[in-house]
Parts: structure tokens; C-alpha cells; sequence
């Protein structure tokens, strides 16, 4: 089946859609809108304690804070699709969610070195803005509500571009490590694996640095800078985690075939008597009886429980179709089939087992989707 020949599904909406920047679709997720409540219910009294008499305005000012923080975000991530564009690789979209943003790459080729710019352009960025908004500073008056929300600006895009230049994922300084490993061992998927340790290391040392200095030092750790720290940890973990697991499932592609993990398996053409199917499992015990159309193509699979409840004396009358389970249309993979090329392949099939074939076009094994499944993430059953 071709790829316009596929069944597209309908996904929902990661969001408001806030239209396209440079061509690219550019998406408000629903979590972004959790984290501006909570600025704005947080940061707006201290706001009315630094300003006496603004009232209600203060909770306009912190929703300012709220919206300049998505924009360096926003700046954030076009940065690294930019960056992405000038090497060739497509950008999907960009979306700014609860924990700030992503970019969502397509399928492309990158090296160590043009990985590592990609992801140091969106710190490189907010520490741009950093600077643009200290130079602002200097023509301000201290004291007005532009000073304080040019202040924070500041601040938040420091905080965001050196928090996201730690080296280790989900964080950009992760490449760092990715790209040293990677280099050094020709594998990418080594690095990831190094830099999601190292991600999980700094939450280690987050959770250690905002819970174990005050209690060093004698003091009561901030509940709130607990909270916030605690769920920053458990992204940031959750982000190492899949990248590893991800990485891990990358190293084991070039282990797997189809011709590695079949099923042993026979073809018969259409129409042969169940009597033949039998004496054909008799002489082939463990293989499994693919049947073949007019064409040679796999069509249909036996099953072994309806064809030994076929009763003797119509065995020798009864097609072997009667007791096979259709495949699906085009379910049939080259035995040589390999790695993300037969990943794809699979990808692209309906149903969960597929005929293999040679380069004669003669059946040789019998794929189950579930023995892929195990390959590729080392979790369920394996085998038919």
C-alpha cells in the first residue's frame, strides 16, 4: 500500500493554534494556560506589595510577566527551527507548553557538531534578549511597573538559557554530552544514552540543592520552591528516561530482520487439499503453512486448530482455505527487510503477522507483530 493509499488518523489538537512564524505552525498548548494561572495567582500579591494602590493591576502586570516569559520562550524554540532550516531538516511545529516549549523535528540526518548548534541556539537566544533588555534597564527610571517587567524579563531569560545549558536531556545542554559520545564512538544512540544520565543526575542535584542546603544550614525549605522544583524534576526525569529508552530501542534496530525473527514456514497454494496441509505439518513440525494465490502471493495463513478439527473423511475434499485466516491485503515483507527500513515497512501493513518471502518470491517464514514488538523494546512475549 503507498503512503497516499494509507488511512490517516485524526489526532487531537495539542492546542490553540496561534498561526505560522517563517512557515512554521506555531501551537499555545492547553498546559501553558496552567502555568499562567499559577504565575498570576503567585506572583500577583507580591506585585500589589511593590506597588501600593495598583489593586486589581497587579494581576495584569504578573499575566504580563506570564506572556513576556512565553515570548522568550517562543524566541526560544524558533531558534532552534531556524537553525534546524539553515542544515535542511524540517520543523513540524512549535509548541509552548506547561514545563515552556518544543520544537518538533521530521526525519532527518544530523552529525554531532550541527546537532550541538541546533540546541545551543535557543539558549544562545535568551541570553540575546538578556542582553537587550539590560541595555533597556540603563534608559529606565527604577520604580514603574516597565522597569519591573523589563527586571523579570531579564532575569527569566537568564534563568531560562543557563537552566537549559546543563548538560543533560531533556535540557539543549544535553547535546553537549550526546555530541562528545556520539563523536567519540561514531553512535548516537551512545550519546543519548549519556546525556540521559546526566539529565537524571541534575535532577538528582536539584532536589539535593533546594531541599538539602536550607536543612544544612538549619533552615525550613520553601514549600512552594519544593513544588516547583519537584515537578520541574519529575519532567526533566520523565525526558531523560524516554530519551534513553529511546536511544536503546535505536541500538537494537540493526539486530533485527525479517529473515532473524520468523517463523519457519512453508507455502501452499490455494485450493490444495486439507489432507496435504496435514501430511505438510507432519514433515515440517514447528513451521507454520502460508497459503499462496493464483499469483504466488501470500493470501492466507493455516490455522492448525481448524484444520485438525476438520474431520477425516472430508479431509481429502476440503480446500486448505477453509482453515486458514486471511492475511491482509499486501501483508508480506522481504526476508531481508532490516532495522528502521522494516520498522517503516511494518509501519505502513495492516494486521500482526505478515508472510515472508525470498527473492524468488517463495514463502520462507511467517513474521508476528508481537515478536517485533519484543525486539525492538525487549518488553512482551516473543514468538508466535
Amino acid at each position: 500500500m503507498s503512503d497516499a493509499e494509507q488511512p490517516v488518523r485524526s489526532q487531537p489538537s495539542p492546542g490553540l493554534s496561534l498561526g505560522r512564524i517563517a512557515g512554521i505552525p506555531v501551537v499555545l498548548a492547553w498546559s501553558w494556560f496552567v502555568i499562567t494561572l499559577f504565575i498570576v495567582v503567585v506572583f500577583g500579591p507580591r506585585v500589589a506589595d511593590a506597588f501600593p494602590g495598583i489593586g486589581a493591576g497587579a494581576y495584569g502586570v504578573a499575566l504580563g510577566y506570564a506572556l513576556l516569559l512565553a515570548a522568550s520562550v517562543l524566541l526560544h524554540e524558533l531558534s532552534h527551527a531556524l537553525t534546524a532550516r539553515a542544515f535542511g531538516w524540517p520543523t513540524t511545529r512549535i509548541v509552548l507548553n506547561l514545563w515552556g516549549g518544543h520544537t518538533q523535528f521530521a526525519s532527518f540526518n544530523a552529525s554531532p557538531g550541527r546537532s550541538l548548534l541546533v540546541a545551543l541556539a535557543g539558549p544562545a537566544a535568551n541570553f540575546v534578549l538578556a542582553g537587550i533588555g539590560w541595555g533597556a534597564l540603563q534608559a529606565m527610571a527604577p520604580g514603574s511597573v516597565t522597569y519591573l517587567l523589563t527586571t523579570i524579563l531579564v532575569w527569566a531569560n537568564l534563568l531560562v538559557a543557563l537552566f537549559n545549558v546543563l548538560p543533560g536531556l531533556p535540557l539543549d545542554g544535553g547535546r553537549l554530552v550526546e555530541s562528545a559520545v556520539w563523536k567519540a564512538t561514531g553512535s548516537q544512540e551512545k550519546g543519548t544514552v549519556a546525556a540521559g544520565w546526566a539529565g537524571r543526575i541534575i535532577v538528582i542535584l536539584l532536589l539535593g540543592v533546594v531541599i538539602g542546603i536550607p536543612l544544612v544550614r538549619g533552615l525550613q525549605p520553601d514549600l512552594t520552591v519544593i513544588v516547583i522544583a519537584v515537578v520541574m524534576g519529575a519532567f526533566l526525569w520523565m525526558g531523560a528516561s524516554a530519551a534513553i529508552e529511546n536511544a536503546r530501542m535505536r541500538l537494537r534496530l540493526p539486530a533485527i530482520s525479517a529473515g532473524r525473527l520468523q517463523q519457519r514456514a512453508v507455502g501452499l497454494p490455494a485450493g490444495t487439499t486439507v489432507a496435504a496441509a496435514r501430511r505438510l505439518l507432519r514433515e515440517n513440525p514447528g513451521a507454520a503453512v502460508v497459503v499462496t494465490g493464483a499469483s504466488g502471493m501470500p493470501e492466507a495463513v493455516v490455522d492448525e486448530t481448524a484444520l485438525l478439527a476438520v474431520p477425516e473423511e472430508a479431509e481429502g475434499t476440503t480446500p486448505v482455505n477453509a482453515a486458514a485466516r486471511r492475511l491482509a491485503a499486501g501483508a508480506y515483507v522481504p526476508e531481508w527487510a532490516e532495522g528502521q527500513e522494516l520498522v517503516q515497512f511494518l509501519a505502513r501493513l495492516e494486521g500482526n503477522e505478515y508472510a515472508v518471502i525470498n527473492r524468488q518470491g517463495a514463502v520462507t517464514g511467517l513474521l508476528h507483530q508481537r515478536t517485533v514488538v519484543h525486539a525492538i523494546t525487549g518488553k512482551g512475549t516473543p514468538g508466535p
